[in-house]
């Protein structure tokens, strides 16, 4: 494993030996090229939640890495974390998205960070569906015209902000599109 990758998970502070103990099983000895850490906190009426996602390119594959932590519940009288690997082909790899917003675009020059990066990864493990009711444009109509929709490839989809995690964040997460993009170009 990479040194800054290690120094990345370490400064994620979530966890950091169980990550990089999932990490190393599901990198399994190839080499790591690019990777992106993203820790994330989430806050709802009732709990604060943790999470990281840990994104590796080795030469073959695409790492995913998440972990995110659990209070007591059904299944564990304490409280415990979980954390999953994906390994995807990177022939598999079909659509890399990156969402940049920029703030006063008129003044953005080329090479400037953005204000936020998102990056959509899609291989086709899931898919999103939309659904709403149909309608037509007969404004009496009162018939049912059954449901239109879309079907969506959404297999992960990273939001870094730079108001929340940095400009360096931000601009690691653009680094690691490019790499990624590179890759699955091949």
């Amino acid at each position: 494993m990479p040194p800054q990758l290690l120094a990345d998970v370490e400064r994620a502070g979530y966890y950091p030996a169980l990550v990089v103990d999932a990490l190393r099983t599901a990198v399994a000895g190839q080499p790591v090229g690019a990777h992106l850490v993203h820790p994330e906190t989430t806050f709802d009426a009732e709990e604060v939640r943790r999470h990281v996602t840990v994104l590796v390119t080795t030469p073959t594959r695409l790492v995913v890495a998440h972990a995110d932590d659990h209070g007591p519940d059904d299944t564990s009288p304490q409280p415990y974390a979980v954390c999953s690997t994906e390994s995807v082909p990177l022939e598999r790899v079909h659509s890399v998205v990156v969402s940049r917003v920029v703030t006063r675009p008129a003044e953005h020059a080329v090479g400037d960070v953005p204000a936020e990066v998102s990056l959509t990864l899609g291989w086709g493990a899931l898919h999103r569906v939309d659904l709403e009711p149909a309608s037509c444009p007969d404004p009496d109509c009162d018939a049912d015209h059954g449901y239109t929709g879309s079907l969506t490839g959404d297999d992960l989809t990273v939001r870094i902000a730079g108001a929340a995690e940095g400009a360096d964040a931000v601009a690691a997460a653009e680094a690691f599109a490019r790499a990624l993009s590179a890759a699955t170009a091949r």
